[in-house]
């Protein structure tokens, strides 16, 4: 196989993690790097930058449209499992949050095993990562943010109806924190979820390659070179199971192209796409690999195992008018919103349609549960830490509200003209229920099984219920929403008549839905480890000159949204190949 052009490092993927890690070794301008990406570039894509574009993005040919695999506990349900599918990748397409976690997430990882990426570490990518834009009315926590990052940041105008359910929250005991998302030390609290947006645009990973706020979208690295359209289909590894080079699809599939790798290759294609390069590859489970008719070179039992992902429940309810922004897209609203950000960069489309955020533990109701109770005995004796694997001082759920009707597709009813809704969104964190990713076949082309089992653990069910039911009562109960609040909306929808915890089971089972985080498929951990697919450095075990940067190589997900992670990650993982390879920087043409 002839190699048509060579590098001195790969990077697979440029959606969130693998432009940083690509852009932060073209700081060495004797370098050549390649960034490869299976979509197009973003600059001209309208829906990636205009904020409230992201689901305009769906369902065609700038998504990878993957599928879950139905399972029982979610009732059989098939869900849509969509991801970017082009320069930025989904940092394109998200809610734009920077939930960076609690520090002890990141403790937790390093206990495990894995030297160097405990809380100061990650919070020194963090910030690494961040250019941070304050408000004057905000309490930001000193060295909690980044001030020269490439990724722009800032805060959220809140609209009515997040200052009422602000409120709520801080009613039944969440108290206001208003840098708790970034500082990561309050596990039970309410505050503001900065988000990276700044001058009405959306901030993604392509930022750092080219500066959108620059009129003339120059590449910042000359020594840095992207394709588009080529998607990768397997690393093509030498005799000495070491990474030699990439091989891709180019467009429709009818051509092909090899790419010649001199030093190293990062796969950043995510918790999805990098374990269905591995398998393709030839690495990953033999028994696996044998049952699509791949020829096994590295048998690496952990490719695509571990499979964690946050689901969330949308529970509506109807207000009264003049709290939330529906009135902002009803009719031939939208098409004038969408003309003003056109002009100006203003108005509802340019920011995020979230508003209140808050954190909580579920100690005192979980205790009124046998199986709970059962449960924590059993893991206070074994690992100190409750069922879920938590500490005190790490959330068992999130809250976070919306300003208008906005959820996942399946949820098709939005208020007409005159009437006004929005969702409190419970996340569950820290499940216990774990899926895989495994290959549909031998062509790359084919998408993959992706079985995620959620609420596969009747403790995940318990705990989300409770939740629920919590949630609930904040909406109903709290002195900022309880006499704005007319039902639930659509008014068939019964859930401001339960009673029960039985109830809210049920409910869950029906309507929780992704939030997007898939995690964990080619995890980080020690030799101990046998599910471990990469080490601390990111190394993939077994193949020499191979890494992964993205958030697959998470042992744990973390308690928050994995965004900033990612940057974190990607960071992280261009450091670690300077000082492997003694890169000197004294002439970097830095971002």
């Amino acid at each position: 196989m002839a190699f048509v052009e060579e590098y001195d490092f790969i990077i697979c993927g440029a959606g969130t993690a693998g432009p940083a890690v690509a852009a932060r070794l073209a700081e060495d301008v004797t370098l050549s790097i390649l960034l490869i990406e299976a979509g197009q570039d973003n600059v001209n894509l309208e829906n990636t930058q205009m904020v409230g574009g992201w689901s305009l993005n769906f369902d065609g040919p700038h998504d990878w449209n993957l599928l879950s695999t139905p399972h029982p506990s979610t009732s059989n349900r098939t869900q849509k499992l969509s991801r970017g599918k082009f320069l930025g990748g989904s940092s394109a397409v998200n809610g734009t949050l920077m939930v960076r976690g609690m520090r002890q997430d990141y403790d937790d990882w390093e206990a495990l095993g894995n030297p160097g990426w405990g809380s100061s570490q990650m919070w020194h990518y963090f910030n690494k990562s961040e250019t941070f834009h304050s408000e004057p009315w905000f309490k930001e926590e000193e060295g909690m943010h980044g001030k020269c990052g490439p990724i722009h940041t800032s805060l959220h105008p809140n609209a009515p109806i997040t200052e009422a359910v602000t409120k709520s929250f801080v009613d039944k005991g969440m108290p206001l924190v208003e840098d708790m998302f970034a500082s990561g030390r309050t596990a039970v609290g309410v505050g503001h979820c900065t988000r990276s947006v700044w001058q009405g645009e959306r901030s993604t990973g392509a930022q750092y390659l080219r500066d959108s706020f620059d009129p003339d979208k120059k590449w910042r690295h000359k020594n840095l070179n992207k394709v588009f359209g080529h998607t990768v289909s397997r690393v093509i590894l030498d005799e000495n199971s070491r990474a030699v080079g990439v091989e891709t699809i180019v467009g429709d599939g009818r051509e092909k192209k090899v790419f010649r790798c001199k030093k190293e290759i990062i796969l950043s294609l995510g918790s999805y796409g990098s374990p269905k390069v591995l398998l393709l590859s030839g690495i990953g489970p033999k028994e696996d690999l044998y049952e699509v008719g791949i020829q096994p070179k590295i048998d690496l039992p952990g490719v695509g195992k571990n499979l964690e992902d946050h689901l969330t429940v949308f529970v509506f309810y109807e207000v009264k008018q003049g709290y939330t922004t529906d009135h902002l897209f009803h009719g031939s609203k939208f098409d004038k919103a969408r003309d003003q950000w056109r002009r100006f960069r203003t108005g509802t489309l340019s920011r995020s349609h979230f508003g209140a955020f808050a954190f909580t533990r579920l100690d005192d109701r979980l205790r009124n549960h046998s199986l709970w109770n059962d449960e924590l005995r059993k893991s206070q004796a074994t690992t100190g830490r409750d069922p879920m694997g938590l500490l005190p001082n790490q959330p068992h759920v999130e809250y976070f509200t919306t300003e208008r009707y906005a959820a996942p597709k399946h949820y098709a009813n939005p208020p007409p003209e005159g009437k006004s809704a929005f969702a409190n969104i419970i996340e569950l964190f820290s499940p216990r229920s774990r899926g895989y990713v495994k290959l549909s076949t031998s062509d790359p082309k084919e998408n993959p099984i992706i079985q995620h089992n959620w609420l596969s653990d009747p403790l995940d069910v318990l705990v989300y219920a409770e939740a629920c039911k919590l949630g609930a009562e904040i909406a109903l109960e709290g002195s900022g929403s309880k006499d704005l609040i007319l039902g639930a909306w659509p008014p068939e929808d019964k859930h401001t008549e339960f009673n029960t915890l039985e109830e809210w089971e049920k409910y869950v089972r029906e309507n929780a839905t992704t939030c997007f985080h898939p995690s964990g498929t080619c995890k980080m951990g020690p030799v101990s480890d046998p599910g471990a697919v990469v080490d601390a450095r990111l190394r993939v075990r077994g193949v020499g000159c191979l890494r992964i940067a993205d958030c697959s190589i998470m042992p744990k997900l973390n308690n928050g949204h994995p965004q900033a992670v990612a940057y974190a990650i990607g960071e992280k993982c261009a450091d670690m190949l300077k000082e492997d390879w003694r890169i000197d920087l004294r002439t970097a043409a830095k971002l």
